[in-house]
């Protein structure tokens, strides 16, 4: 039988915490339930800031997330979004009001900005580097030119320092 002290039960905080699922209406009745996905307990120090809990969130589910909480004894319909320490002392606070010791319902999103960003491609793989040449041809006008021979992409006026981190890369050298 393991003991639990009361002491620290009271200093800890736990979140029920539920991702990679959706909000559905249950056909019955139309309620929002979460479906899919996983649901884990996360303990944590009642003192903990928001910043260290979004850490522990992110570690907890693999990437980053956004925090949104029912209020105690709420339904899924309305989803307070937590985004500061103060919001979450208020959160913890009326879950301490309404019902002391029980844990915090946390729905956990993919933040809303996080695009997918495909690396640019590239034509590296036809390229033939020489550690004793240089990829780049530069004059003072400011304009960059592949060597004689070069059969690749050439290098626009925009894109030259891009070209220059790709030569340091592979070949362990600046232009």
């Amino acid at each position: 039988m393991v003991m639990i002290d009361n002491k620290a039960k009271a200093e800890t905080l736990k979140f029920l915490c539920s991702y990679s699922g959706k909000l559905l209406p249950r056909s019955s009745d139309g309620v929002l339930r979460y479906v899919g996905g996983m649901t884990r307990v996360l303990a944590v120090d009642r003192s903990i800031s928001y910043a260290e809990l979004m850490v522990k969130l992110g570690e907890f589910c693999g990437f980053s997330v956004e925090l949104r909480c029912p209020l105690p004894n709420g339904d899924l319909e309305t989803l307070i979004s937590v985004k500061s320490d103060e919001e979450l002392t208020n959160l913890i606070t009326e879950y301490d009001r309404s019902c002391p010791g029980s844990k915090i319902r946390a729905i956990l999103f993919p933040p809303k900005s996080l695009k997918k960003i495909s690396p640019p491609t590239s034509n590296a793989s036809s390229i033939e580097f020489s550690p004793t040449k240089s990829v780049l041809n530069h004059d003072r006008s400011g304009s960059f030119s592949p060597p004689i021979g070069y059969k690749g992409r050439r290098c626009s006026p925009s894109r030259p320092q891009e070209l220059l981190r790709h030569n340091h890369q592979c070949c362990g050298y600046w232009h």
